[in-house]
């Protein structure tokens, strides 16, 4: 994986560590955007890495690499976090990467509830109904509505992977896991919300999942710092 991370041009710096005490010095002492951890390296489990990543300002993207059908460590509360099947392959580890770059890009979007405002970033959002002049933004745990129309949104967000299935919703492909057609009316699947896709925008849609693109990318690579344990 090393020399992976090291021929990719969005990567300016890689660090390697074998052990708990080297990967938490180096994420106290040179913050990564991106760690990938082993999932049989002795004290990195999911309840300490929360604990240790708890104490840093900007938590890195975690990828944890696990045995094909092994049940993933434990859950727990962090942003952004996959796991990878072993034998690791460089398309899997790519996607790692491009995933990492869309999150040092992320916007933080502000929601009000019951006079609380809470933040939220773009890339916790899996999809967006149109509400008249209101947003309706959903991710893995809620909803929260927003006064910016859809259309707004749409201008904005197609840079970063947001697309229009619906005159009323727009997802964001980074999250589509399944696509499915049914009497000749095509689905997409997030995280375990299905969603129909007009006939009208069908084919473009189609087009864009199979072509394996999440949208155009506005500006030039970000550069990442990623660090590898195990």
């Amino acid at each position: 994986m090393t020399q992976f991370f090291r021929a990719d041009p969005r990567i300016s710096a890689v660090r390697t560590t074998r052990n708990r005490a080297g990967a938490l010095q180096i994420l106290r002492d040179d913050p990564v955007d991106l760690l990938v951890c082993d999932v049989s390296t002795p004290g990195l489990d999911g309840p300490h890495l929360a604990r240790a990543l708890a104490r840093i300002d900007r938590h890195p993207h975690l990828v944890f690499t696990v045995p094909a059908r092994q049940h993933p460590p434990r859950s727990f509360e962090l942003d952004s976090v996959e796991y990878v099947d072993k034998p690791v392959t460089a398309e899997r580890l790519a996607e790692a990467v491009r995933r990492t770059v869309a999150a040092s890009t992320d916007e933080t979007i502000a929601v009000e509830l019951a006079g609380v405002t809470r933040f939220i970033r773009r890339s916790q959002i899996l999809f967006v109904q149109a509400q008249g002049d209101y947003a309706r933004l959903h991710t893995a745990t809620g909803s929260h509505l927003i006064r910016v129309p859809l259309s707004t949104l749409e201008e904005r967000w197609e840079p970063y992977g947001f697309l229009r299935i619906h005159r009323s919703t727009m997802v964001a492909l980074p999250h589509v896991d399944q696509v499915s057609t049914a009497g000749g009316r095509m689905r997409v699947r997030l995280r375990g919300r299905t969603l129909q896709v007009s006939r009208r925008q069908g084919r473009h849609v189609r087009d864009v999942l199979m072509a394996g693109t999440d949208g155009p990318q506005r500006g030039d690579p970000h550069q990442i710092r990623t660090q590898q344990v195990g």
